[in-house]
């Protein structure tokens, strides 16, 4: 019987988010775990899961937020994004309120605007955030 080896779903989520000065910004999470690194808040789905239950789990273990998804990003597929594993992950951007904390796979938190985010991200999520500030701007 012949094996097949497919790639594995997650999601991550941009969670636009009011901060205390009043600008609007994205919420990043500082990885507890390999790969190490500040990144978009996310994760795998699990069995028997939707995609947006999935973004709306991830987001809650993650961040501590209730948030509201309003559309899909895109999906990413390079088989090189996760150096874990070959991975496909469904962005989804999200609305928030309230104080981000960190939880689960999160050992540290932010509230980031654009330029602020001139640091190495984890995955390819510098590029996910690339494509959603370009379309922000249209």
């Amino acid at each position: 019987m012949k094996s097949y080896k497919n790639p594995v779903p997650t999601v991550d989520i941009i969670i636009e988010i009011h901060r205390e000065d009043g600008k609007e910004g994205v919420v990043l999470i500082k990885r507890k775990n390999p790969p190490f690194g500040w990144a978009l808040p996310g994760g795998f789905v699990d069995y028997g899961e939707s995609l947006e239950d999935a973004a709306i789990r991830e987001a809650k273990e993650e961040t501590s937020l209730d948030i509201q998804l309003k559309n899909q990003l895109h999906t990413y597929s390079d088989p090189e994004r996760d150096p874990r594993q070959h991975t496909i992950s469904t962005v989804y951007v999200a609305k928030a309120r309230g104080k981000p904390t960190a939880h689960d796979d999160a050992q540290d938190i932010g509230v980031f605007i654009q330029d602020e985010i001139n640091f190495p991200l984890a995955f390819d999520h510098q590029k996910i955030l690339e494509d959603y500030f370009g379309r922000k701007r249209k």
